[in-house]
């Protein structure tokens, strides 16, 4: 199906979100799964596969349940779509039952903190998150919001609830720090 030397768009869109994310990658041997391939990924939950379908139709579910079934025989709780196609309605409910993540075709192939204008974005952790609750006294929704459709939230790898903090440089500031609550959209 691929050349050795012919890299496809999802794969160079996988490279980037394993970069961006800071996965390792365990297998560098593509496995072929009919019309699609993964990659084994070190994720900080474990270890992932990223599914890429090279197609630029549309994604059903038959290729969410042929990753559910991968995803069951290898033992794996998370798993990641990458493809150029678009996405049916009954994919995405699938995908989010199963505990995949489903990257839009729109995300960029190359590292978009690379741009001068694209501030620096990071997920806070758990205890992080208690203390700037804690401080401000508020409740997460009181934060500004940022959507899951965000490229940047894509990038990072952001859920739905989680707080992301944001360093921007300032010149009157050094540095400005914000931060934003992650909702669906």
């Amino acid at each position: 199906m691929n050349d050795e030397t012919e890299i496809t768009l999802e794969e160079k869109k996988a490279a980037i979100l394993i970069k961006l994310r800071g996965y390792r990658k365990l297998s560098t041997k593509k496995k072929e799964y009919k019309n699609a391939f993964g990659f084994s990924v070190k994720t900080p939950e474990g270890k992932s596969i990223i599914y890429c379908i090279p197609s630029s139709g549309t994604v059903g579910v038959q290729y969410i349940n042929q990753l559910a079934k991968i995803m069951e025989e290898e033992k794996l709780e998370k798993a990641i779509v990458v493809t150029s196609g678009r996405y049916t309605q009954a994919a995405k409910k699938k995908a989010r039952k199963k505990g995949i993540e489903l990257i839009p075709r729109i995300f960029p192939i190359f590292d978009i903190f690379d741009h001068e204008l694209v501030p620096k974005h990071e997920i806070l952790s758990s205890e992080e998150r208690e203390q700037l609750l804690n401080r401000y006294r508020v409740d997460p929704y009181q934060l500004p919001r940022i959507r899951t459709s965000d490229p940047v939230v894509k990038a990072v790898g952001a859920k739905t609830g989680d707080i992301v903090r944001i360093i921007r440089d300032s010149h009157t500031a050094g540095k400005y720090v914000a931060y934003r609550y992650v909702v669906e959209g």
